[in-house]
């Protein structure tokens, strides 16, 4: 990058707008001026042209002006031509024969030619005696037989360019100035949305309040960048929102089992600082206590962490194709050691999806979890999976239809589940994993009006896999 280039890269972007808008000027300005005082100069040089070959010269004074050039001389007071041209003969040998009143013009080789019968006219600059440029016309004189030239200055013409150049010159100077001046007033006023949005991003970077909004004019790129930004901010705020609700929930869930796993140590540690032992059951109770709030814990903690993992961008492309009834199958076979009271009836249609295993299969085992902890004793969990849509009925209490649009927030547990083991993570967890694969869920009351609670899954798919990604 050159030094110009680099001094332009530090100046305000108004200045450079301003500079460019001026350059662009000067550059127009420029190519109109010059083209005017071609266009000029060709139209006076025509004219110039056009008179001197509308001059008539006398065959008198052609013959008078060659006979000056004898040995006995002319008549006196007999050759000069009247106007500002110039006249005189050019002979063969490239010498002259000026007329009086005339300046002498120097001969080349173009008159010579024409005196030499070689060429009919001859048009051309020259100069004269004393070094001036001059506009000459040489031809031949059909009644006398003599070759003259008819120059005039070019001055008369110079000096009308030189004026009109300067006043080219002035229009173009005041045009560059006045362009300059638009061009600021203009980027000072289009820049304006820039400079507000500037403003919000320095008080936001100072303040962090990702309240402020830009107001958004027109429909053009600057309103574009507003909306875009505002849009930016308040998806900020809400993801700084919903970060200190879970940082917030977070704390009080994890209040309990600490509060009670401390509470247990503590009983246990002042056992043996005493001497006084705690009966055998009563300890065995205690251990077993502690053991289950430190499952508690790790799960609460393994919970988090799977929400605090970002979410895919959009159009971000699934893995692999899955078999989903075959991880229906292994979430089963994991839900009834949990319940090996209960009764799994089960029909399980092939359907294949594009998802994570992993995370399917641990929402599946949640959702299975669910149905176990709800169902009374040697009660029947029915699933079913046909056409993509999966169903989980249980027979427990259900769950109540005021608390059927909370179910899927973070750490929400209604009533009768709070006094169960549970962080009330579990459906937040399932519910963000079927979203990601494009599906939907939702728990409702089962259609028959029985007792209990059916969680309806459905995912985007196949009854057969693609033929290049059969799992």
């Amino acid at each position: 990058m050159t030094s110009f280039g680099r001094r332009l890269r530090a100046l305000p972007i108004r200045s450079r707008l301003a500079l460019l808008v001026a350059t662009a000027v000067a550059v127009a300005v420029a190519a109109v001026a010059a083209a005017c005082w071609l266009l000029t100069r060709e139209q006076l040089r025509g004219e110039l042209d056009n008179s001197l070959r509308n001059i008539s010269a006398p065959a008198y004074l052609l013959q008078s002006t060659y006979e000056e050039c004898l040995p006995t001389g002319p008549p006196p007071d007999r050759n000069a031509l009247p106007g500002t041209a110039y006249l005189q003969i050019v002979q063969v040998d490239g010498s002259r024969c000026v007329a009086r009143g005339s300046t002498p013009v120097n001969v080349v080789r173009s008159d010579v030619q024409v005196a030499l019968h070689l060429s009919s006219e001859a048009l051309h600059d020259g100069t004269d005696s004393q070094g001036q440029p001059v506009r000459v016309y040489t031809q031949r004189d059909r009644a006398t037989g003599l070759t003259y030239s008819l120059s005039r200055p070019l001055s008369e013409t110079d000096n009308s360019l030189n004026r009109l150049a300067l006043v080219l010159l002035a229009v173009a100077g005041l045009g560059v100035l006045g362009a300059g001046a638009a061009g600021l007033w203009i980027a000072r006023t289009g820049l304006k949305p820039v400079d507000r949005l500037t403003d919000a991003v320095e008080h936001i970077a100072l303040t962090e309040d990702l309240t402020v909004r830009i107001p958004v004019e027109g429909e053009d790129e600057i309103a574009r960048l507003s909306a875009s930004f505002n849009a930016m901010t308040a998806a900020l705020a809400s993801s700084r929102d919903l970060q200190s609700q879970l940082i917030a929930d977070a704390g009080h869930e994890l209040r309990t089992p600490l509060t009670s796993l401390r509470t247990n140590i503590e009983l246990l540690a002042r056992s043996d600082e005493t001497g006084r032992p705690i009966p055998p059951a009563d300890r065995k109770a205690l251990l077993t206590s502690v053991k289950a709030q430190m499952s508690e814990l790790a799960s609460l903690i393994g919970d988090l962490q799977e929400l605090a993992r970002p979410e895919p961008a959009a159009g971000h492309a699934l893995p692999q194709v899955t078999s989903w009834h075959d991880l229906t199958r292994i979430a089963l076979d994991r839900a009834r050691l949990r319940g090996p009271e209960l009764t799994f009836e089960t029909s399980l249609a092939p359907w294949y999806v594009r998802v994570e295993p992993a995370a399917l299969e641990r929402a599946l085992v949640n959702i299975l979890d669910n149905a176990v902890k709800f169902s009374p004793p040697r009660s029947t969990v029915q699933v079913r999976l046909h056409l993509g849509e999966l169903t989980i009925r249980d027979h427990g209490p259900g769950i109540p239809p005021a608390d059927l649009p909370h179910v899927f927030e973070r750490f929400w547990r209604s009533e009768s589940a709070r006094a169960l083991p549970g962080s009330g993570l579990g459906l937040s967890i399932v519910a963000r994993t079927i979203r990601e694969a494009g599906g939907e869920i939702a728990l409702r009351a089962p259609a028959d009006g029985g007792p209990g609670t059916e969680a309806v899954v459905r995912l985007p798919g196949a009854p057969t896999p693609p033929p290049a990604e059969v799992p």
